[in-house]
């Protein structure tokens, strides 16, 4: 009596979707925008000769550094599903509280803790109307963006406040060393902290998880 044979299936093999993490780093956005940004370097130098002057490029730091600044901290809200219209008023706000502690003679770490101070305050009404209300944060911001600003102008006017320290320009002006200035140090650094934030810590994978 024959006995049945048994049929061997080899093992299924499930595809690497992922693939190796030099390709997921190739195929990432962060490198098409690092190429993007390298063919607009070569354009730009073959178009003019002073573009990759020193000073020159020190100069254009300026244009990007103060709105790249903001944004880090928008990343966290718009990677958690969330928006904050309100982040030009709140600036317009610190702004003028600054103003007004300079006529009154404020130096310059009183300046920065007012300005820093106004900025947290504000944010954390936004965030109490949202995280603690549970209202939409497009309708509590589009709402204050127009409170903050309002503000601003009560106080403000149509004036323009002047007198502040002289060595408060640095924060705007100053460099650290060479052509290399105090706010793109300032912007190097805070985008360190905030990539071990989103990529290294657990309130980082907390932001993604609530997107």
């Amino acid at each position: 009596m024959s006995t049945p044979s048994h049929s061997t299936q080899s093992p299924r093999i499930i595809p690497d979707k992922l693939g190796t993490p030099l390709r997921r780093i190739m195929g990432s956005w962060e490198v098409l925008l690092l190429g993007v940004a390298i063919l607009i370097f070569i354009a730009n130098s073959l178009a003019s000769p002073y573009f990759l002057n020193a000073w020159n490029l020190s100069d254009a730091t300026f244009n990007f550094t103060e709105k790249a600044i903001i944004a880090f901290a928008m990343a966290l809200l718009i990677i958690a599903g969330e928006i904050d219209l309100s982040v030009a008023a709140i600036i317009a706000l610190a702004s003028t509280a600054m103003g007004a502690a300079a006529q009154m003679g404020a130096g310059t770490p009183g300046l920065v803790a007012i300005g820093i101070g106004t900025g947290l305050l504000c944010g954390a009404f936004n965030g109490f109307l949202v995280a603690g209300l549970k209202l939409p944060s497009i309708v509590v911001t589009i709402g204050t963006m127009s409170l903050f600003r309002g503000i601003s102008y009560m106080v403000l006017g149509d004036q323009a406040y002047g007198k502040y320290p002289a060595d408060f320009a640095y924060f705007g002006q100053g460099y650290v060393f060479w052509v290399i200035s105090f706010e793109f140090v300032l912007f190097i650094a805070m985008a360190i902290l905030f990539a071990i934030l989103l990529h290294a810590t657990n309130f980082g994978r907390q932001v993604y998880v609530i997107g």
